[in-house]
């Protein structure tokens, strides 16, 4: 059965204890593309509960102005209405970021969105901590020239493959908000991201690895990958990882002419046993509670 799915590509039929994380690439090319959904031949099980895809993934534009100027509401992205129908169709859960307009129309937000498995959109964060980088004899990258910054940690919900909390991209680079989401009840973390080049290549799986081990949480980094515009390239690598550190999943950096999609398994068990086996106890009579 083709079905038409955005500028992204579902996976396979996988059992419900697996859960998929994708990226895409930024290829027009993409936004027509289609592909065949079906039970593989040595499983019977329904879809995965949960698609996680990365942060922008509407489009990526080279300017501010054109940020701002490509903006839709989800009420008439297409984009986004094609993920809710998406979901509905298939009872599947799909977690990607987006651009959202302000109230002033003045910038966007870099929201990231949980749609659920009856098409609706159940939960909604706002980037915290915005990227600006600007390097003397290097690259200018300053997310708040477009983008409005969030001001409130979004607590942890209960989906099918456990409670999930939404941080994106910048924001791994603060633990902070990720041990309060750990606080309140998070078993999986999510970071949706558009990592520059230099910075994944020295920072990128150490942060999330140093975030899954100090949360005993699954961390799930879905990411572009490859080349935007003139200015823009996406270092990818896609990853999750376990509540003890270790890679269960890892998608490529080089740009390909595929998108890929990458499957892992999410043991709550387990964690709970690190959990107990391990406790963290914070002295939260000397230093605050976060």
């Amino acid at each position: 059965m083709p079905v038409q799915l955005a500028n992204y590509v579902l996976q396979q039929a996988l059992p419900t204890t697996w859960l998929n994380v994708g990226f895409l690439y930024e290829k027009p090319w993409l936004l027509e593309r289609k592909c065949v959904l079906g039970p593989q031949s040595d499983r019977s099980s329904p879809f995965a509960p949960a698609l996680f895809l990365p942060e922008a993934s509407d489009y990526i534009a080279p300017t501010a102005s054109e940020t701002i100027r490509l903006v839709q509401p989800t009420s008439s992205s297409p984009f986004v209405l094609g993920l809710q129908a998406s979901a509905r169709e298939h009872r599947l859960a799909i977690n990607v970021g987006i651009h959202e307009p302000t109230q002033d129309g003045k910038k966007v937000k870099n929201s990231l969105i949980w749609i659920n498995e009856s098409g609706h959109i159940e939960r909604r964060y706002q980037k915290l901590h915005l990227f600006d980088v600007d390097i003397p004899g290097g690259p200018v990258l300053k997310e708040s020239n477009s983008v409005e910054k969030g001001t409130e940690i979004v607590p942890p919900f209960p989906t099918a493959v456990g409670n999930v909390g939404l941080l994106i991209c910048f924001d791994l680079r603060f633990p902070e908000p990720a041990i309060s989401l750990r606080r309140q009840g998070a078993h999986i973390i999510t970071y949706p991201s558009a990592f520059t080049v230099p910075t994944g290549i020295a920072h990128w799986s150490a942060l999330l690895r140093a975030r899954a081990i100090e949360t005993q949480s699954y961390v799930i980094a879905a990411a572009q990958v490859g080349s935007h515009n003139d200015k823009r390239t996406s270092y990818g690598h896609s990853m999750i990882v376990s509540p003890w550190g270790d890679v269960v999943a890892e998608l490529g950096g080089e740009e390909k002419e595929e998108p890929e999609i990458a499957a892992g398994e999410i043991d709550l068990k387990m964690m709970e046993k690190i959990r107990n086996e391990m406790p963290l106890l914070r002295r939260t009579d000397v230093y605050p509670e976060i």
